[in-house]
């Protein structure tokens, strides 16, 4: 078989199409899966948002009163609302503001209590923004699945278009000259 630049071309571009076409539904498949995850784990936790009408609540999170956290955006909501309280635990100050505070006044209960929640809220924040990045890079995950798809296909599609155009195809005029010549090994069709 003689290989050409054009042939090894095409067989790249097709390995490439199939290839393509293969890891579509695996990262498909990896994004279902991951929402799938975060939604188990953030279940698990059995984290709910304040009733509705609970001082807890702030406005910006009315929506969800009452609600089980168990998606990505759920999750964002709850660690916006966890900032919120930080915030007015400790008059609008970050944790390393109040560290810093509190290791200026070791003796200060009220700053080392303020440290303490500020410590909490956002290593519980850290991680439902973890879980809410997680999910969104789900999305991801799938939208890539479905574009390696329709590359791939496309891909196929245009390298076997190709290759048919650029066969050319005998058709004798006559089946007296088929007979006198069967073997031209150009194809009929």
């Amino acid at each position: 078989m003689n290989i050409t630049p054009r042939t090894l071309a095409t067989g790249v571009a097709s390995l490439t199409g199939v290839a393509l076409i293969v890891a579509g539904p695996v990262m498909i498949y990896e994004g279902v899966h991951g929402q799938h995850e975060v939604t188990s784990q953030l279940s698990e936790q059995l984290i709910s948002f304040p009733a509705k009408g609970s001082s807890g609540l702030p406005a910006a999170q009315a929506a969800y009163a009452g609600r089980q956290v168990t998606t990505g955006p759920q999750a964002k909501a709850y660690a916006d609302m966890i900032e919120t309280h930080i915030k007015e635990a400790t008059g609008g100050r970050t944790y390393s503001q109040v560290s810093t505070a509190a290791m200026a006044a070791p003796t200060d209960t009220k700053l080392a209590g303020e440290k303490q929640t500020a410590f909490m809220g956002e290593s519980l924040r850290g991680s439902l923004m973890g879980a809410y990045q997680a999910w969104e890079v789900t999305y991801l995950v799938t939208g890539l699945g479905l574009a390696f798809l329709g590359i791939g296909a496309a891909t196929l599609a245009v390298t076997g278009l190709t290759e048919l155009s650029r066969r050319k195809i005998h058709v004798p005029n006559t089946i007296a000259e088929l007979a006198e010549n069967p073997s031209t090994r150009t194809p009929l069709m």
